[in-house]
Parts: structure tokens; C-alpha cells; sequence
């Protein structure tokens, strides 16, 4: 049975983002300022069927592109907003489903360690896909369910604040960030962040 788990907007990709999508996905490279849609479905292979509608309806270009056997995951963008929001149309009309059938996100997990210490920054720059977090900085940690939301998470947390994007998993069981800064600035993070899951509409 098909499901749309997550369907996300993204009006302006914000420069860590961009950074982190152009270094982690493999197909073409995102640049800031960029209006992007990250669509995640399962069953996964199903995603197929959303890049070719959504590639063939407006001129976008597909920046990821995952098969996982329970979920696809497909982002793509453009300069132009309204390119990106036609294609997005195209991607829900080819699985028969509107917007506000995905899935009501979920925050499972959010917490603030402060004042990290040097071992622990260790451990965690150690397997991240993005910056560095610093000893004495504060870390943010957020999970959501499903998992593509985390990326509209990270993009309104920078927007938001001057913080480092330090690791972000967009796909799989969970989503996953992690944020480094100044406590104020990482509290300001976690806001933005949670408030923007939070409004996301959709099916419980």
C-alpha cells in the first residue's frame, strides 16, 4: 500500500545546507538560495515513478535519490520556486495523493548538551557529514519521524540562527540533527527548528 511519509518544502536553502546536499548526494549539485521539495514514500522503489513525473513536468534537477527496500526518498531543485512547486504538483498527482495525505511529523527525541566536552566533541565529529562542533560549544540533538522532515529542521535552524550544521540523516527509520554554537544561539536553533516540524500538517 502506497504511503506518502513526508513531503517537504524548502523556499530558500540556506549556505551549510547547500553545503552539506552538495557534498553528501550524488547527483546534481544544489547552489544557496535554492528552492528545493524532498518527497519520501514507501514502498521504496515507487520513488521511480516520482522522479520521472516530477523530472519531466518543469525544469528541475534531482539532487537525491534513494531506494531502500520500506522507503524511497527523492529531493530535487531549482532557482525558480514555481519550477520546484510544479514539479511537485507533477510528483503527488503521478501517485494519485495530495499534500496533506503525508504523515504528521513526529518529534521523538529533542535535547541540549551543554558546554560539550573535548572527548565527547571527539566522538561525535568523528562520523558527521557536515561541520565540526567545538569543546565548549553547546549541541543540539533532534530526531523526527519520518525522517526526510529533518531536512526542512536544519534549513530554518540556520535561518534562524548563526549556528554550525554538524550532521544531519535525512533518510532511513529516523531523521537526525545535530547543531553546534553558542548556547543562545543554539537555543534560537531549537526553536526554529521544532517550530517548523511542528506546523507541518498532515496525517496522524
Amino acid at each position: 500500500m502506497l504511503e506518502l511519509r513526508a513531503f517537504v518544502y524548502i523556499d530558500r536553502m540556506q549556505p551549510q545546507f547547500t553545503a552539506y546536499m552538495g557534498a553528501n548526494a550524488r547527483g546534481y549539485l544544489p547552489v544557496v538560495g535554492m528552492a528545493s521539495i524532498l518527497v519520501e514514500i514507501a514502498p521504496g522503489v515507487l520513488i521511480n515513478q516520482v522522479a520521472d513525473a516530477a523530472l519531466k513536468a518543469a525544469n528541475v534537477r534531482p539532487g537525491l535519490l534513494v531506494v531502500e527496500r520500506h522507503f524511497g526518498v527523492l529531493e530535487f531543485h531549482s532557482k525558480a520556486q514555481a519550477e520546484v512547486k510544479h514539479a511537485g504538483e507533477a510528483a503527488l498527482k503521478s501517485l494519485g495523493v495530495v499534500q496533506n495525505d503525508r504523515l504528521k511529523p513526529k518529534i521523538l527525541n529533542s535535547q541540549i548538551i551543554h558546554k560539550m566536552n573535548d572527548y565527547h566533541v571527539q566522538m561525535v565529529n568523528v562520523s558527521r557529514l557536515c561541520s565540526m562542533v567545538l569543546p565548549g560549544q553547546d549541541m543540539y540533538i533532534l530526531e523526527v519521524v519520518p525522517a526526510g522532515y529533518i531536512m526542512l529542521a536544519a534549513n530554518e535552524a540556520e535561518k534562524n540562527s548563526q549556528i554550525t550544521l554538524v550532521d544531519c540523516r535525512a533518510f532511513g527509520a529516523v531523521g537526525r540533527l545535530y547543531i553546534g554554537g553558542k548556547e543562545s544561539d543554539v537555543a534560537r536553533a531549537k526553536d526554529a527548528a521544532e517550530t517548523a516540524v511542528l506546523r507541518i500538517s498532515g496525517k496522524e
